[in-house]
C-alpha cells in the first residue's frame, strides 16, 4: 500500500511538471504585425488634380483589418508638406513624380491604423530635408512612430508593455544604404538589445511588373543599385531583425522564412493615389499579418488580399479570388522551393507539414 501511494505521488508530480511545461508553452504571448507596401494617399504636386476628395475614404474598406494587430507597418512614399519648395532634379516638372502630401492628409493615417510609417525610400527625400522635417514633426504629433532618415535612423518605443524596434533601408540619399550590410547589421543589433521585438524594413529591388522575382543578386534599375535584396534580408535577421518587410518594385515578391523569421521581399503598392501605374500586378494591394512569439519567431501568418482600383485608393478587398494572395504563393513556389512555407487559397501561412 505505501509502495502504491509512493508510485501514485511520482506520477502526480512528474504529471504536474509535464502540465506545466505544456502550459508554459501554450501560453508564450503571440504578438500580431500587419504589413502594408507604398502609401502615398495623393500629391498636390504639381498639381491638385492628382488630389483625392477625402483622404479618409481612400481606407474604408479597410481600416477594420488595419486597426486589428498590435502593430501596423507602412511606408510613407514622399513627404508630408503644403508649399515646400520642389529639390528634386527633373527635366520637365509638369511631368515629375515628386509626391508632396498635404499635412492634413496625416490624421487619415493615423485614423485607418498605422502605428509605424518607413520613410526610407526614393520620394521621401523630392522636397529635401524642409519636406523631412515637416514630415517627422507631424507624424511625431500624432504618435505616429518612423524610421528611415539619417537623422533618425531607428524608432524605439514601447506599445502595450512590448518594447519595439524600428529601422529602415534604402538606396537613397539621406537613408541609412541598403548596400551597407555591416552598418545595417550594427543598427540591428543595437535595437535587439534594448528592445523585445525588432522590425526592419527596406526600398529596394527593380521596379515593376518585369521584377517581380528574386534574383538572388544585386539588382540594378535605371543605373542604380538597388541592392540584393536576398543578402540583406538574411543580414538583418542575422543582426537580429524578427521581421523583415521589403517594399520598392510597385508589385508584389515572393516571402519565406529565414531561422525562424518572417520574410515579406516586397508587399508592392497599397494607397497610391493619383500619379501611379495601377495596371495588372502593380494594382494588387495585399496586407500580410504576421503573428510571432514573444521570441519574434514565426507562428503563423495571412495574406489578405486587396486590391486599387481607378486613381487608387479605395482598395476591394478581394476575397472571391484572392489574387494577391495567389500571386505570392506563386512566386514564393518559383523562387524558394525550399521554403518551409506553404500558403493556402485563401492566403493563410503556415509551416509544411514535417516529414
Amino acid at each position: 500500500m505505501k509502495l502504491y501511494i509512493l508510485t501514485f505521488s511520482i506520477v502526480l508530480f512528474f504529471n504536474n511538471i509535464y502540465s506545466q511545461n505544456e502550459y508554459s508553452s501554450d501560453t508564450i504571448q503571440t504578438i500580431s504585425i500587419i504589413g502594408v507596401g507604398d502609401v502615398m494617399p495623393g500629391t498636390n504636386f504639381p498639381s491638385e488634380k492628382y488630389l483625392p476628395n477625402n483622404c479618409d475614404s481612400l481606407f474604408i474598406n479597410v481600416k477594420s483589418i488595419l486597426s486589428n494587430a498590435n502593430l501596423t507597418v507602412g511606408n510613407l512614399e514622399g513627404c508630408f508638406s503644403d508649399t515646400t519648395e520642389l529639390v528634386k532634379k527633373c527635366k520637365d516638372s509638369t511631368k515629375c513624380y515628386a509626391f508632396r502630401i498635404p499635412t492634413n492628409f496625416a490624421p487619415c493615417l493615423k485614423n485607418a491604423g498605422f502605428d509605424v510609417l518607413t520613410i526610407a525610400n526614393n520620394h521621401s527625400g523630392d522636397f529635401g530635408d524642409t519636406g523631412r522635417i515637416i514630415t517627422v514633426k507631424l507624424l511625431d504629433s500624432l504618435n505616429i512612430h518612423h524610421a528611415g532618415w539619417e537623422k533618425y535612423p531607428t524608432s524605439i518605443f514601447k506599445k502595450d508593455s512590448i518594447t519595439y524596434g524600428i529601422a529602415a533601408f534604402s538606396p537613397n540619399k539621406g537613408t541609412i544604404k541598403i548596400y551597407d550590410t555591416i552598418v545595417a547589421k550594427t543598427i540591428i543589433s543595437n535595437l535587439k538589445d534594448s528592445c523585445d521585438i525588432v522590425i526592419a524594413t527596406f526600398h529596394g529591388g527593380a521596379e515593376g511588373s518585369k521584377y517581380q522575382h528574386i534574383t538572388r543578386k544585386t539588382e540594378e534599375f535605371y543605373g542604380e543599385n538597388r541592392g540584393n535584396v536576398y543578402t540583406f534580408a538574411r543580414a538583418l535577421i542575422n543582426g537580429g531583425a524578427d521581421i523583415v518587410f521589403g517594399h520598392g518594385p510597385h508589385v508584389s515578391r515572393a516571402i519565406d522564412i529565414y531561422k525562424n523569421h518572417f520574410i515579406a521581399y516586397s508587399l508592392g503598392n497599397f494607397c497610391t493615389y493619383g500619379r501611379f501605374n495601377l495596371k495588372g500586378p502593380n494594382a494588387l494591394a495585399p496586407i500580410i499579418k504576421v503573428n510571432i512569439n514573444s521570441n519574434g519567431e514565426f507562428i503563423s501568418g495571412k495574406i489578405i488580399s486587396t486590391k486599387q482600383i481607378n486613381k487608387g485608393g479605395n482598395n476591394i478587398i478581394d476575397t472571391t479570388k484572392n489574387n494577391a494572395a495567389q500571386t505570392i504563393r506563386n512566386l514564393t513556389e518559383l523562387d524558394f522551393p525550399e521554403s518551409k512555407l506553404i500558403i493556402d487559397n485563401e492566403g493563410n501561412i503556415t509551416f509544411k507539414n514535417k516529414k
